[in-house]
């Protein structure tokens, strides 16, 4: 008699991913399981968890899963040695929070923190990007977290990035951006900042 597969839950997935984290930083990009269905979870546009349309209240259980996060062709996926579960996520998978700035001026780099604690400092392995709604012109910033995984960049950040922001030429024109990690990322071409 062959054995029935398991229905995908978070709570396997919880323990897998708990077994792995305890020996440092799970490897999923080393991870391919068969694929075992999608599970009834989303990350919402504002970075909170859904869990069966519950939000998921527990910050450490919101990490761990966050933990075992993959995306692949264009979908998501929360992975472990041995199950692979589809999940819905809105817009990007994290939340930058905040940031800090060190050695202000030419040099500087900006370190991103984000909702579930990842740290990463904007440079050409994290680049910083900006999309802007086709209607409203209103910008959404991401900044580059983990292989393939962005970070929206949270509003009051984004309002202290551009206070940091400067002129540069990019792609044979005058942009408004920001730098860090000896790299410029644009944000606006110049000339529509000015009209």
């Amino acid at each position: 008699m062959t054995e029935k597969p398991q229905t995908p839950n978070a709570d396997s997935l919880m323990q897998a991913a708990g077994d792995s984290a305890r020996k440092g930083p799970p490897p999923v990009h080393l991870w391919n399981p068969d694929f075992c269905g999608d599970l009834d979870m989303e990350i919402r546009r504002d970075g909170t968890w859904f869990y069966l349309g519950t939000p998921i209240g527990r910050p450490a259980m919101v990490k761990l899963f966050s933990s075992i996060l993959k995306l692949e062709d264009g979908k998501y996926f929360l992975v472990t040695p041995v199950e692979k579960v589809g999940i819905r996520v809105e817009d990007a998978p994290f939340m930058a929070v905040d940031f800090r700035l060190q050695n202000p001026g030419p040099d500087q780099s900006l370190t991103f923190t984000t909702h579930v604690d990842d740290e990463v400092t904007a440079g050409p392995e994290h680049p910083i990007r900006v999309t802007r709604d086709t209607d409203s012109g209103e910008p959404a910033p991401y900044v580059m977290i983990r292989r393939g995984l962005e970070a929206r960049i949270d509003r009051k950040s984004f309002y202290r990035l551009v206070d940091l922001g400067e002129h540069a030429g990019h792609a044979g024109q005058s942009w408004f951006g920001i730098r860090s990690g000896g790299q410029f990322f644009p944000i606006i071409p110049s000339s529509e900042l000015e009209s």
